[in-house]
């Protein structure tokens, strides 16, 4: 596509995203969705490439967990907020490009990577690239879509985390049977660095806000004073300043815990407080980059309830999915070849249903009420946790059958009731992500999604990853091998959490919400 598709053919500026052809906006969503794609391909990769990693690396469940959450989490969480500040002064376009370059060639140093310190960098590096990645893309969507669609936008661009969950797994674990685990990250690493050009020279920016022009015209014309227009002037209430100015305490804190045990004082490992410290430092001054924004989102109660809410359920989204390859080989008894096909399946399928069907019910719901946003996803929740516990026993459930079932059924049933808490922990990405962009004027949406993503982020696939690790080091002396399937179990409470929190933002939604 040319520059003039998002550009006034005499002035040369842009133009809204309402003005452009149906063609090239849902060519510009295509092409984010397949970005998106490559992003959880390089994420979720390492998931279906445990068993390999732990035997060449001789790693335990809870490295292999530092390994997949913290190493990646803790670079992508805090550097999202300023590169999306930097998106929202300049071209949103041209920092997806780099980002996908940096994370694409990071994935692919991570084959040639020969101990656990130097693939713990790689996958810092990953994070580094993946940070600059999805923010742009929801302001994007956001200028290219009008409001009554873009819950329907966001889900459509969510589909890439099925896409790339599914891909990552099958062509990663297909790879890695054939001919190594380093091949799959060099392959997988050289597609997304040949993309990034593609991505530049097609997508262009469009005018911010634009498509909020004629919504915006409309409840000025129904209700000219009922609620502020994303154009007007927001007050800067120092909340975002505070909140920056805690997390250079609490990295002071960490210091010094720090510089007590390098004294043997206290903690015999001072490179847990130094990190600790390092991190919050670092939040810190992404925050107090982004402190105008924050002071606009943070004093809302939704903009809370919505990121923790969002982020408890990352905590089993995440870490589930970062960790069923290795249930399904240790109690399913399937090999890695097996497995790739497998829960490939189950990712695609659940996950592309799921997603869509969360957006479209949530827009539908919409017309009547904004708290219909994080009401789908609450109910989502509460049926997820059951489900998956009941897929995770369906060896048992065939048992009871007569003649006592046999091992092929056992994987037929557990496949198919994987694939609705599968789907419906993905239900919340369209109704919660289009909710976010509503909590903050236009010209504020890329960081306001930044923050909301390092809060997500950084407890959803932190911890979440990390937690099932540890945890099922810490149930294996009871019971063995089955340590991840109890693992598991216990993880289930964060979707009810999850459900809970996101019931009550669709309490207070209406009052926060910004046409």
């Amino acid at each position: 596509m040319g520059a003039d598709a998002t550009t006034d053919a005499t002035s040369g500026q842009p133009v809204s995203g309402q003005d452009v052809s149906p063609a090239y906006r849902y060519y510009v969503l295509a092409i984010l969705i397949f970005v998106y794609m490559l992003n959880f391909v390089d994420r979720q990769i390492i998931g279906i490439l445990a068993a390999p990693l732990k035997e060449h690396f001789q790693m335990s469940d809870s490295q292999f967990g530092l390994l997949g959450g913290i190493a990646f989490a803790s670079v992508y969480s805090t550097l999202a907020i300023p590169l999306a500040w930097l998106a929202d002064r300049s071209s949103r376009v041209w920092i997806m490009t780099g980002a996908l370059a940096v994370w694409s060639g990071f994935t692919a140093l991570c084959g040639v990577a020969g101990s656990f310190g130097q693939l713990f960098l790689f996958r810092m590096g990953v994070g580094v690239g993946e940070a600059g990645g999805v923010a742009p893309a929801y302001s994007l969507i956001a200028d290219y879509f009008p409001p009554n669609q873009r819950a329907r936008a966001m889900a459509a661009f969510a589909f890439g985390i099925p896409l790339g969950t599914a891909g990552g797994t099958l062509i990663g674990g297909l790879l890695a049977v054939k001919y190594g685990w380093q091949t799959a990250f060099i392959v997988v690493g050289i597609l997304g660095v040949l993309v990034a050009p593609i991505l530049r020279l097609t997508v262009r920016d469009p005018k911010r806000g634009g498509t909020d022009a004629i919504a915006a015209a409309t409840v000025a014309a129904k209700a000219p004073a009922a609620k502020p227009l994303a154009s007007e002037p927001v007050a800067d209430t120092g909340l975002g300043r505070k909140v920056a100015l805690a997390c250079f305490g609490i990295g002071g804190v960490f210091a010094a815990l720090g510089l007590l045990s390098l004294m043997k004082i206290g903690m015999t490992n001072p490179v847990i407080p130094f990190f600790g410290a390092g991190l919050m430092t670092v939040i810190g001054i992404s925050l107090w980059i982004a402190k105008s924004t924050g002071s606009v989102i943070m004093r809302k109660k939704s903009f809370w309830l919505l990121s923790l809410g969002a982020a408890s359920s990352s905590v089993c989204g995440y870490g589930v999915a970062g960790w069923l390859p290795l249930f399904f080989m240790r109690s399913f008894d399937l090999t890695l070849s097996q497995v790739s096909w497998y829960y490939a399946g189950i990712a695609l399928i659940g996950g592309l249903l799921g997603i869509w069907m969360g957006g479209a019910i949530a827009d539908r719901m919409a017309k009547k009420s904004k708290g219909a946003y994080p009401l789908v996803p609450a109910v989502a929740f509460i049926i997820s946790a059951p489900c998956f516990i009941l897929a995770m026993n369906s060896p048992a459930l065939i048992s009871l059958m007569p003649g006592g079932g046999s091992h092929a059924m056992a994987l037929v049933l557990a496949f198919l009731i994987f694939l609705i808490p599968t789907g419906l922990n993905l239900a919340w990405l369209g109704p919660i992500t289009a909710a976010v962009q509503h909590l903050a004027p236009a010209p504020m949406r890329s960081t306001a999604s930044a923050i909301f993503l390092l809060i997500n982020n950084l407890l959803g696939l932190a911890v979440g990853f990390f937690y099932f690790g540890w945890m099922s080091d810490l149930l294996r002396p009871m019971f063995g091998d089955e340590s991840l399937r109890w693992a598991i179990y216990t993880g289930m409470a964060f979707y009810l959490m999850a459900s809970l929190l996101h019931f009550c933002a669709s309490r207070t939604l209406e009052k926060d919400w910004i046409d």
